[in-house]
């Protein structure tokens, strides 16, 4: 009974499962039903899930923050998470099909909305469409399959991110962000547009979490020491407190963490009263003092949060909440970095 009840809660509050998009579903079929070709065209807005010329869920901004001050002085190129997940494709379909309406309607409605828009204060926000690689490839890596799927993925990446480049950005300072298969993406846009090249300059801060970040894959990149400094990333991953997976086991603590509770990349606990607000299901309501968080074998730990009915939960892993745990504390650590950048360029 309680396995049952903890995946129910998996399902209601974090939002990379929850089937919110349904009713979206018959609009996003027609939208792309008469789209053709199978390699997406960045000069047409709809193969961008998020973008400044038009609205979309990246907009939205829960009701309680609705009189923030707006400055979107500043961009970020924002890669969504796997939201091909279907089983019954699982070694079949290695790739998203860009047309595909109802999976088009789910990534808008779960990540754009859910995680994109923490970016909304202070930031355009584009979050190109890309032929994602179906979440098996994660459980394949090394084989031809895989690495063709993940390629052929970051293809589009690139293609979207020069794009992007050549007719918006004109100079403007940028964030990386992704989560997930999106980080696996933004780390390797990093190494290839950002580490050592002009460009680098630009970067105010990169936010790619979800996802191993080994301490030896960037040079001159670094990993953020505190929370005002440029030109660097914060990453994570998030799991209950006390459990590790074996793969994280095999990593012995090689990965980089940054505790989105200070900043910093101290290993102490620190207490759920750190926590500004967390958004789970419900969009409008900010859950405050959720959880606390501490480093440890290159990974983060919180104890159980708190929400409604999680005293039934049984969860471990809270890959799904990476963002939305700490929605609060990275929407003011993105104003945060942003001034910071800002005082060292003026």
């Amino acid at each position: 009974m309680n396995r049952y009840f903890s995946l129910l809660l998996l399902l209601i509050f974090f939002t990379a499962c929850k089937p919110s998009y349904e009713s979206f579903k018959e609009e996003y079929s027609k939208t792309f039903s008469s789209a053709s070709g199978s390699v997406p065209d960045y000069s047409n807005l709809k193969y961008w899930a998020a973008h400044p010329w038009k609205k979309d869920p990246s907009d939205s901004i829960s009701r309680s923050l609705k009189n923030e001050p707006i400055d979107t002085s500043v961009d970020v190129f924002f890669l969504h998470p796997t939201t091909l997940t279907s089983k019954k494709l699982q070694g079949v379909v290695w790739n998203a099909d860009i047309n595909d309406g109802e999976l088009n309607a789910k990534t808008d409605y779960t990540s754009i909305l859910y995680q994109a828009s923490v970016f909304n204060k202070n930031c355009r926000v584009f979050a190109p469409r890309y032929r994602q690689a179906h979440i098996y490839s994660f459980y394949t890596l090394g084989t031809d399959s895989s690495k063709n799927a993940l390629d052929l993925a970051y293809t589009d990446v690139k293609t979207a991110f020069e794009y992007y480049l050549e007719y918006y950005n004109q100079g403007r300072p940028i964030i990386i962000a992704g989560h997930s298969q999106g980080t696996y993406h933004a780390k390797r846009l990093l190494k290839e547009y950002f580490e050592n090249k002009a460009l680098q300059k630009q970067l105010v801060c990169a936010y790619i979490i979800g996802m191993a970040i080994p301490k030896t894959y960037f040079n001159n990149i670094t990993a953020c020491a505190d929370p005002g400094s440029t030109g660097c990333f914060a990453t994570w991953r998030t799991f209950k407190e006390g459990y590790l997976t074996e793969f994280v086991k095999k990593e012995t603590g090689s990965s980089w963490v940054v505790n989105p509770l200070t900043w910093t990349m101290d290993e102490a606990m620190v207490s759920r009263s750190e926590n500004q607000g967390a958004v789970l299901y419900n969009y409008n309501k900010i859950l405050k003092h959720t959880n606390g968080a501490r480093i440890t074998n290159g990974i983060l730990w919180i104890n159980k949060p708190k929400f409604p009915f999680s005293f039934l939960s049984t969860m471990k892993n809270y890959h799904a909440g990476d963002i939305n745990l700490f929605y609060m504390n990275v929407r003011k650590n993105i104003d945060d970095r942003i001034k910071a950048f800002k005082n060292k360029t003026n």
